[in-house]
C-alpha cells in the first residue's frame, strides 16, 4: 500500500467523515498496543505473595514456625524459590538432592513441596492466559490499523480521483437522449493509473430496455476510449433509475487450467484454489495447501481461500489480506493449524503480475524457451502472530505462462533436483492450452515418482494474452 500522508486538507464532507473514522480506529489501535505488555516471569511481589500463602497453609501449628519464618526466613524463602526454579526447568519431578535438602530443612517438607508446586502451576496458568489475552489484543490492534490505513488510502484515492466535467457530461447526456435514455446525474473518476471510470444514474424511456454494454459503448464514443460495464453491474437499463459504472476495457486476458490428484488417489484434496475477477481490471489466482491431507486439510484451506476472496473483492491488498487472515488463525485457535498461501494478481491493463507468498512453493514463469522462478522463504499463515510476506512484481508479455504448484508436486521429484526437474518439464512442454499444459506436467511428475501420490498434488497454469 502506498504511503499515506499525515496531513491533508479535504473539501468533500463524506471524505472528511471517513478520515475521522479512520483516525479513531488508529487511536484505538494505539491504545491497545500501549496497554500492559507481556511478562514471561513472576515479579518479586508475586513471589512474596506466593511465599505468604504457602507458609500460611503449611507452617500454621508447626513447632519450628517462629524460627523458620524469623531468623531463617531468607533461607526458607530461598528454599521455595529453588523449588520453583527446578519445577520450571524439569517439571514437578525434582532432583533427589533438592528433595533431601528440603527434608533436612523442613519438618513439613512433603506438604511444603505440594503447596509450592500447586501455587506455581496456578501462577503459570495465569501467565499463560494473560499472554493469550495480550496476543489477541495486539492482533486486534494490528487489524484495526490495517482497516484504518485501507480507509485512509481509499478516501484519499477517491478524493483525488473524482472530478467534474460539464462539457463531457453534456455530450454523454445528449448521446443518451438520442437513444431514448434519460440521465439523472454522472460521476467521473480517474484512477491512480490514469484510467477513466464513469458512473451514470439513468433510465430508458418510451418503454425501451437498453443493454448496459450499449450504454458503455456510447460513453466510450464520447470519451474516445473503449469502455465496458464494470463486472457485476446490471445487464440492462429499464424504466426505473439505476446506476451503471463504465470502465476502460482491459488490454490483456488470462486463461487458466488446473490438474490435481489427492493423496493415494483420494477424491478429497487438501489443496484449494481460487480464480477471481477483481476490481480495477485485475485477475486473482490463489493456491492454498492445508496442513496434512484429506477432509480436515480441505476444510482449512477452503476456509482461508474463501476469506481471501472476500478481502480481495473488498479491495484489500493481497499482503494486507494475508496478514489479517494470519492474525485471525493464530488468535482463534488453541492448536496450530497452518496453510500455505500462493497468490498471483494479474493486472490486465499493464500485463504485469504481483506474486504474494506465505510459505508457498516456488512459482515458475515460462517466457518462450526461458523459465524463471519466484521463491518464498516465509512461514505459512497460522503458525506465529507476526509473519513476513514475500512480494514480487514482474512484467509479462503476451503468451507467457505462470505455473503454480503445491509441495506435494515438488516432494514427488528427486531430492535436490526438484526445481531443475520442474523447469525441464515446463521448458519442454509445447501445449499452449493451460488445462492441457497442467495435465501434461502432472503426468511427468507422476512418471518421475513412479508410485502412488504420497501427498495432495495441484498444478495451476495461467496464460496471459493481449486482446
Amino acid at each position: 500500500m502506498e504511503e499515506i500522508k499525515d496531513q491533508e486538507v479535504f473539501v468533500n464532507p463524506y471524505v472528511i467523515q471517513m478520515d475521522k473514522f479512520a483516525s479513531s480506529l488508529e487511536h484505538l489501535s494505539r491504545t491497545f498496543l500501549n496497554m500492559e505488555k507481556y511478562k514471561g516471569t513472576l515479579s518479586k511481589e508475586e513471589l512474596d505473595e506466593m511465599f505468604e500463602k504457602v507458609t500460611d497453609k503449611v507452617c500454621t501449628g508447626c513447632d519450628w514456625k517462629r524460627e523458620c519464618l524469623g531468623d531463617r526466613r531468607a533461607r526458607t524463602y530461598q528454599m521455595m524459590y529453588e523449588i520453583l526454579c527446578t519445577a520450571e526447568e524439569y517439571g514437578a519431578e525434582l532432583n533427589i538432592e533438592l528433595k533431601r535438602r528440603l527434608k533436612r530443612q523442613c519438618q513439613m517438607a512433603p506438604r511444603f513441596l505440594r503447596e509450592s508446586l500447586e501455587l506455581f502451576e496456578n501462577a503459570k496458568q495465569i501467565l499463560f492466559w494473560n499472554h493469550r489475552m495480550i496476543q489477541a489484543r495486539e492482533g486486534y490492534a494490528r487489524q484495526l490499523t490495517s482497516f484504518a490505513k485501507m480507509i485512509q488510502y481509499t478516501t484519499r484515492e477517491l478524493d483525488a480521483g473524482i472530478f467534474q466535467d460539464d462539457y463531457l457530461e453534456k455530450r454523454i447526456k445528449a448521446a443518451l437522449k438520442k437513444e431514448d435514455m434519460k440521465l439523472l446525474f454522472a460521476v467521473f473518476y480517474m484512477t491512480s493509473q490514469g484510467r477513466y471510470e464513469v458512473h451514470l444514474t439513468l433510465k430508458a424511456t418510451k418503454g425501451r430496455v437498453v443493454f448496459a454494454k450499449d450504454v458503455a459503448h456510447l460513453v466510450g464514443k464520447c470519451l474516445g476510449k473503449s469502455m465496458i460495464p464494470r463486472q457485476g453491474e446490471r445487464l440492462v437499463v429499464g424504466e426505473e433509475y439505476g446506476t451503471v459504472a463504465c470502465i476502460e476495457g482491459a488490454v490483456f486476458q488470462t486463461l487458466q487450467g488446473v490438474a490435481r490428484i489427492g493423496k493415494d488417489c483420494s477424491q478429497i484434496s487438501g489443496d484449494t484454489f481460487l480464480m477471481k475477477d477483481l476490481p480495477g481490471g485485475k485477475k486473482g489466482v490463489a493456491l492454498s495447501d492445508g496442513m496434512g491431507s484429506g477432509e480436515e486439510a480441505f476444510r482449512d484451506s477452503t476456509m482461508v481461500v474463501e476469506m481471501l476472496e472476500e478481502l480481495l473483492e473488498a479491495g484489500f491488498p493481497a499482503d494486507t489480506a494475508l496478514q489479517l487472515m494470519n492474525t485471525a488463525l493464530v488468535i482463534g485457535r488453541e492448536e496450530v493449524k497452518f496453510c500455505t498461501m500462493d497468490v498471483c494478481l494479474f493486472d490486465l491493463y499493464q500485463g504485469s503480475c504481483e506474486f504474494v507468498k506465505a510459505g508457498a512453493c516456488t512459482t515458475f514463469i515460462k517466457k518462450g524457451e526461458e523459465v524463471g522462478t519466484v521463491k518464498s522463504t516465509t512461514l505459512p499463515i497460522g503458525v506465529i502472530q507476526n509473519i513476513e510476506i514475500d512480494k514480487e512484481r514482474m512484467d509479462l508479455e503476451s503468451g507467457d505462462f505462470v505455473i503454480m504448484v503445491t509441495d506435494g508436486v515438488m516432494d514427488a521429484l528427486p531430492v535436490g533436483d526438484q526445481e531443475e526437474k520442474m523447469i525441464e518439464f515446463i521448458r519442454n512442454e509445447e501445449s499452449v492450452n493451460p488445462k492441457e499444459f497442467a495435465r501434461n506436467i502432472l503426468g511427468e511428475v507422476l512418471k518421475c515418482s513412479g508410485e502412488m501420490p504420497l501427498d495432495d498434488m495441484t498444478i495451476m497454469v495461467i496464460g496471459i494474452w493481449r486482446i
